[in-house]
């Protein structure tokens, strides 16, 4: 059912807790999308405080490809939804951007942490264009998608939630979240690929 996402033919592949493979149907509500490499406490506690905030179940996305990285192979892929067997249910896609993820999966709220939510927010993150990020934002917005932001830990090592990140007025609207008394993980799936196993 993979090679279907990797011959273009379908626009996501769904992998069901007990292995089963489905595409188009049923279409997520609430997905927390990652590289999951690999999958922590971190990511599976930030979908069941969202479950719980948004009254819907999550599922998780992976998707295949990558702005700053190869795609990834079907082996890997293949590995990587081992971790979810018995689980969660997984949709992958190609989609390697937000502004991919909307237009594939129209009015689903993406769980994400604050430091991805910074990042959609700076023009930085888009060659130092404002208007392309504006433009990003306007196209997320315009196919009904949003952001529930739980926090992380940032490069200088401040805890920061969604009322930490410079969301422009405009488009504060599309992120909700809570605050650190509500939920606080300080791992990162880097962090436990440089530890090793154990």
């Amino acid at each position: 059912m993979l090679d279907a996402l990797y011959r273009h033919e379908a626009a996501w592949v769904r992998q069901d807790p007990d292995g089963t493979f489905r595409v188009g149907d049923p279409r997520p509500e609430v997905l927390l999308p990652g590289s999951f490499n690999p999958l922590h406490h971190g990511h599976t506690t930030l979908a069941d405080m969202a479950a719980e905030r948004l009254g819907s179940p999550v599922a998780f996305e992976l998707s295949i490809a990558n702005v700053d990285k190869p795609e990834l192979a079907p082996k890997e892929v293949s590995r990587r939804l081992g971790q979810f067997l018995n689980r969660h249910a997984v949709y992958v896609s190609r989609a390697g951007t937000f502004r991919a993820k909307a237009a594939v999966f129209p009015g689903c709220t993406f769980v994400v942490g604050a430091d991805t939510a910074a990042r959609l927010v700076h023009p930085r993150y888009y060659g130092d264009d404002a208007a392309e990020m504006i433009l990003t934002l306007d196209e997320i917005a315009a196919f009904g998608c949003s952001f529930f932001v739980g926090g992380r830990v940032d490069a200088a090592g401040r805890f920061l939630d969604v009322g930490g990140v410079a969301v422009p007025a405009d488009y504060r609207d599309l992120f909700q979240g809570p605050g650190e008394r509500e939920f606080r993980v300080d791992v990162s799936s880097t962090e436990l690929r440089q530890r090793g196993p154990g």
